[in-house]
């Protein structure tokens, strides 16, 4: 199943993609879709909904976050050994990470870059949605755990992650740094989390190519690493690493500036696109 939310921030409906990929509308079924909905029963529930039945939402327009309520939101940093090494850094011999305190925002919604930020940055990155309560998890069960997945873009500020000193969290968690979706691709619909392709353009130009084939650390035991040290409830996202091709590692760098338009994408869990934009208070919320 692919699930989703439409309609401006904070009235979104609750929406699903049927076979031919136009969406129908399910909030004559539920009020809205939140963690409650990603357990086992509650993805089942879903399942055995008759879609004809439902009504096709013609337009659609905004594209909010693919659940409500989106819980803890941590990710993982240098993930990929080609984008350790674009970077300086030395491949980590565990998962590093992080969170982000931004909220979670839509596929398409405007990135804001931060007052008097140079280097705002981009990251295509595949989203692990957490279905049922992880704690202390065995590698071998981790991915049932996984309610779906998505698309991330970590979008980056580095003088605050890496210059700015203590931890990375402060260049990853400015105000809309979480675009999410366009929508969360139940785990039945993805053969191997670890074979998918992803990429991302800036301007058109593609800066990114990658797999999810060639992460230090798999989907699998980043759930089992993380249930290590917190209890993983439905609705917690994990953000998995990014691919090599982000602006730092560019010779010179290249960061965002107001403007510039991103679109990213993961093979069968859809695209973003989004519009960089020069600090406005009048942007936010």
């Amino acid at each position: 199943m692919k699930l989703l939310r439409y309609g401006p921030v904070g009235q979104e409906k609750p929406g699903i993609l049927d076979a031919q990929n136009a969406v129908r509308d399910l909030s004559g079924v539920i009020g809205d879709l939140t963690a409650e909905h990603l357990s086992p029963q509650g993805l089942e529930a879903l399942r055995k909904i008759d879609l004809s039945m439902l009504p096709v939402v013609a337009q659609p327009g905004r594209i909010g976050t693919p659940y409500a309520g989106v819980g803890k939101f941590i990710c993982v940093g240098l993930n990929y050994s080609d984008h350790a090494a674009e970077t300086g850094a030395a491949v980590p011999a565990e998962p590093i990470l992080f969170n982000k305190w931004s909220r979670a925002t839509g596929p398409n919604d405007t990135v804001v870059i931060p007052q008097n930020s140079l280097k705002t940055d981009w990251e295509v990155e595949l989203g692990v949605v957490i279905g049922t309560k992880a704690r202390y998890v065995p590698l071998e069960t981790a991915l049932q755990h996984v309610a779906g997945y998505c698309v991330i873009n970590d979008v980056s500020e580095r003088e605050y992650q890496i210059e700015r000193g203590g931890t990375w969290d402060k260049g990853k968690g400015c105000d809309t740094f979480g675009p999410i979706g366009p929508w969360l691709v139940t785990s039945d619909d993805v053969a191997d989390p670890q074979k998918l392709g992803m990429w991302l353009e800036v301007n058109g130009k593609r800066f990114q190519n990658g797999n999810t084939q060639t992460m230090i650390f798999t989907v699998a035991y980043l759930i089992h690493y993380i249930s290590q040290f917190t209890t993983l409830y439905p609705g917690d996202l994990i953000s998995t690493g990014t691919p090599p091709g982000v602006g730092l590692g560019q010779k010179p760098p290249v960061y965002l500036k107001d403007g510039d338009v991103m679109r990213l994408g993961i093979e069968g869990l859809g695209e973003q696109m989004q519009q960089a934009r020069a600090w406005d208070a009048a942007l936010l919320d």
